[in-house]
């Protein structure tokens, strides 16, 4: 079987993009979510595929449904990872079969693309990149967007769990203690990094955690990451530790962390899927509220 263009690095410009646009074995997938205000003042998310439709994306782009395909509709929080078996029918969904080259973009900060990213790589699947800038750089540089749906071609994808790249609540709590020799990275924002603002039950961060919000790591100019000296300089703490464990509030912006950990270099990154919904549930777990 032919394969799609050749990927070099886990982020491509929106040159690289246009360039190969139409490329066979090449698919690009839209996975934005929007956080939406519900009744009573909480929060919940909304899919973005509306907006896909009517808005317009990048030609060509397949909508990739984080809120319910790409996770698991019956897990006990939002986004909960899904089985290799949901998230093999998930890649067919949008046309990926084990030969496809995946580019991936949102309409936010990279987040929710990071996290498709994040779960083919879970999944054994490495020929995947997150568009640089997103949509959003993508319309300031006025290049061509187009409306409508776009159909997948029909593909089967072989998913093959790499479970190191995840960890539960009891490896956090080990490394909370010290029993166990990693680092963690919180990338919630900075007022609820301190404990001044979120909308869980507890507030504040894991002790022990780098403070790297997800919406810091880009340029507010072009959406685009920060240069890799300054974000090197940013995540200095955890570079040389054995592991690094990303997380955040439901383990979206944590992938973020994990994409920069990776680009930097780091060979050992895991993401608490869990995060902060399941640790602060838990009334014994200890959290800081200070920055």
């Amino acid at each position: 079987m032919s394969s799609g263009p050749l990927l070099t690095s886990p982020l491509v410009s929106t040159q690289w993009l246009f360039d190969h646009l139409g490329a066979d074995k090449l698919v690009i997938l839209d996975a934005t979510v929007f956080v939406a205000q519900l009744p009573g003042g909480t929060h919940g998310y909304v899919s973005g595929h509306e907006k896909y439709i009517i808005d317009g994306h990048i030609p060509g782009a397949v909508f990739a449904d984080l809120t319910d395909v790409f996770s698991d509709p019956t897990g006990p929080y939002p986004f909960t990872r899904p089985s290799a078996e949901l998230f093999a029918v998930a890649a067919d969904s949008v046309g990926i079969d084990n030969e496809t080259t995946v580019v991936v973009y949102d309409a936010a900060v990279g987040q929710w693309a990071s996290r498709i990213w994040w779960l083919f790589r879970a999944f054994g699947y490495d020929n995947v990149a997150v568009l640089d800038g997103g949509l959003a750089k993508w319309r300031a540089e006025e290049r061509e967007t187009e409306v409508g749906h776009v159909e997948p071609i029909p593909a089967s994808f072989e998913a093959v769990e790499r479970p190191e790249l995840w960890v539960d609540k009891d490896y956090v709590a080990a490394v909370v203690r010290g029993e166990t020799d990693a680092a963690l990275v919180c990338a919630i924002p900075p007022a609820e990094f301190s404990g001044e603002a979120g909308n869980r039950p507890r507030l504040g961060h894991i002790p022990g955690s780098l403070s790297a919000p997800a919406g810091r790591l880009v340029s507010r100019d072009t959406n685009a990451l920060l240069p890799l000296e300054s974000l090197r300089e940013s995540f200095a703490p955890v570079l040389d530790e054995p592991r690094v464990v990303s997380y955040c509030a439901g383990g979206i912006a944590a992938a973020s962390d994990a994409l920069v950990l990776t680009l930097l270099g780091h060979r050992n990154v895991a993401i608490y899927d869990g995060s902060l919904n399941e640790w602060a549930a838990d009334a014994e777990a200890p959290l800081v509220t200070a920055g």
